[in-house]
């Protein structure tokens, strides 16, 4: 599965990847997690996470895509 996910801080880019660089594949993810957790849509899942990892502050709005799946936006320390 190809697919671009990103994450930026304040509309600067900080993290940007491929669905194909994981180690495992988003199918495996799903299928592990299902044997101890029930899913349901709208379930986010949290893996690891592209270089670019940095410090956030109160007010900064985190912004994260996943081609072809959806968008989230959070402004953190509300």
């Amino acid at each position: 599965m190809r697919g671009r996910i990103s994450l930026s801080i304040n509309g600067e880019d900080r993290q940007v990847g491929d669905l194909s660089d994981m180690i495992w594949s988003v199918a495996e993810i799903i299928a592990a997690l299902s044997r101890f957790v029930a899913l349901a849509p709208g379930d986010l899942i949290m893996t690891g996470t592209p270089s670019g990892v940095g410090p956030v502050g109160r007010g900064d709005v985190i912004h994260a895509v996943c081609a072809g799946v959806g968008e989230l936006s959070v402004t953190y320390g509300r």
